[in-house]
């Protein structure tokens, strides 16, 4: 079954990513960044060297405050920049599956393997959850399989595998819209809900929530139209629209609510204080000293954004400690960064616009109805799907807001934890251009690719699964194959390489 292929794929990266960020943290001194290095109270007991050795690699920049947090809570403002599902899960695991090692392990060290336990079985079911989202939207199996064994070696590898949110956020995300596409709108709220807990742009999903509902209510206007008339064909329009309304409120109060919570409670951490600095441990209290870092305290005047009309911290923290806002990365001394989200933005770019090109009157229709020269044509499958047009709006919107309000180089992280649509475009160029995959019906009409009876140099069985089959013929693959896996391999290893060393990386 497809489903075994990925989730074998997706145990071998993982079991890969792990040892190969053992071995380059062993091999390569850290460099001595000016991060968020809080100073370690809690005396290390006998194994907590040992873990450290083996998955120090996966506590590096921001996992660091992730680590704090799950073991200190939220003491400084800026640790407010960072959402509390990823840390309530390590330290509920570090309290419950891992604590008979609580002998031999500090609360620390627990966490650290949590990351890893935790992260890894996150990634798998981000993994199969991609596959079920890709199967139901692009109605091609090998697209659905090519695309979700490329997201295993997505470029992201290091932050999905180290103390970061994204594995978390892509399998709650991926479900989410999978049952989303199901019909489980309930269920898919809640899934989306749980996600903004995890990140702040699951607040984008809320689109998808309005946008598919819209399009169900549409068809089952349109079916009424066609079977019901008089006064009972109006009370079926009215609860249609009713439904619509009440689904579409509820559904963004539940995708919103975690991002308000949040909110609320860094307001009442720093704007009406109960904590005093004595109950504060005194080397913290010195690094926030040290470093300016700003902690709650009763006794001290309230932060000036409380005095905001709308006061809300994650918006201060973002102006104040990383800088961001619109088009402020947009100087010559970060020409390197945009270099480096490059590839990203290409792919979406290219995703939006061969896209566009296949369905220029649906996008201008915003794909709710289509002409009736097509309403009586097969749906085509693949990338070029009706389905995928919401799923390629989204990308674009990350893409836009990613390259003008953030930090640009996170784009290739924020994407890949995001959307299907970087992976869905890059297994449909690889389909598209590459004669080894065999491929007879491609997801463009009226394009064949060359196939063969046998394998190509001894390729055989490509379809089991591709990618692996291809990387060995790597010198007869296509431009396109070599460029694409190029990408992503490269993205993978030199992750590895610099992230966990404390060097800039994505």
């Amino acid at each position: 079954m497809d489903v075994r292929v990925v989730l074998h794929f997706a145990v071998l990266t993982r079991a890969l990513s792990l040892l190969l960020q053992a071995l380059l943290n062993a091999a390569i001194p850290d460099h001595e960044a000016d991060a968020f290095r809080p100073p370690r109270i809690e005396e290390p007991l006998y194994l907590d060297p040992v873990v450290e050795g083996c998955l120090g690699g996966l506590s590096r920049w921001d996992a660091e405050h992730y680590l704090f947090i799950a073991e200190r809570g939220y003491l400084y403002e800026h640790n407010f920049a960072f959402f509390p599902l990823l840390p309530v899960v390590l330290r509920g695991l570090a309290e419950t599956l891992l604590w008979p090692l609580s002998g031999w392990l500090s609360v620390r060290g627990r966490l650290l393997l949590a990351v890893a336990l935790g992260n890894s079985a996150l990634f798998l079911l981000s993994a199969v959850a991609l596959h079920a989202m890709s199967r139901a939207v692009l109605q091609d199996r090998r697209l659905a399989l090519l695309s979700s064994l490329l997201y295993c070696l997505t470029p992201a590898n290091v932050f999905m595998t180290s103390g970061y949110s994204e594995s978390l956020f892509a399998a709650l995300t991926f479900g989410g819209l999978f049952l989303l596409e199901k019909g489980f709108t309930f269920r898919a709220c809640l899934a989306l809900g749980i996600a903004t807990a995890a990140r702040s742009n699951g607040l984008v999903n809320v689109g998808f929530l309005l946008y598919l509902p819209s399009l169900r209510a549409l068809s089952r206007i349109r079916a009424y139209r066609a079977t019901t008339a008089g006064r009972s064909k109006a009370l079926r329009y009215a609860w249609v629209v009713a439904r619509l309304l009440v689904t579409s409120l509820l559904g963004t109060a539940v995708i919103a609510l975690p991002f308000c919570a949040f909110q609320y409670y860094g307001y009442r951490t720093f704007c009406t204080p109960s904590t005093s600095l004595e109950r504060i441990p005194p080397a913290l209290v010195s690094l926030a000293e040290r470093k300016g870092y700003r902690i709650p305290d009763e006794n001290g005047p309230p932060p000036l954004w409380c005095m905001r009309p709308l006061p809300l911290l994650y918006s201060h923290i973002q102006d104040v400690y990383w800088d961001v806002g619109f088009l402020r990365y947009f100087e010559l001394k970060q020409i390197p960064n945009f270099l480096l989200a490059l590839p990203m933005a290409s792919l979406g770019i290219v995703a939006a616009y061969a896209y566009y090109q296949a369905n220029p009157d649906m996008c201008l229709r915003l794909g709710l109805w289509e002409s009736a020269s097509r309403r009586l044509d097969k749906p085509t499958p693949g990338f070029f799907n009706p389905k995928v047009f919401v799923y390629v709006v989204h990308s674009s919107v990350l893409l836009l807001f990613g390259t003008s309000c953030m930090h640009v180089q996170v784009l290739t992280r924020f994407m890949a934890s995001s959307s299907p649509v970087p992976f869905w475009i890059s297994a449909h160029l690889l389909l598209l251009n590459e004669p080894l995959l065999h491929r007879r019906k491609t997801s463009v009409p009226n394009v064949q690719l060359r196939s063969h009876n046998s394998s190509r140099n001894g390729c055989t069985n490509p379809l089991h699964n591709p990618v692996s089959a291809l990387l060995p013929h790597w010198r007869t693959c296509s431009p396109t194959t070599q460029c694409i896996l190029g990408y992503f391999l490269s993205y993978w290893v030199l992750g590895l390489v610099l992230h966990c060393n404390f060097l800039p990386w994505t």
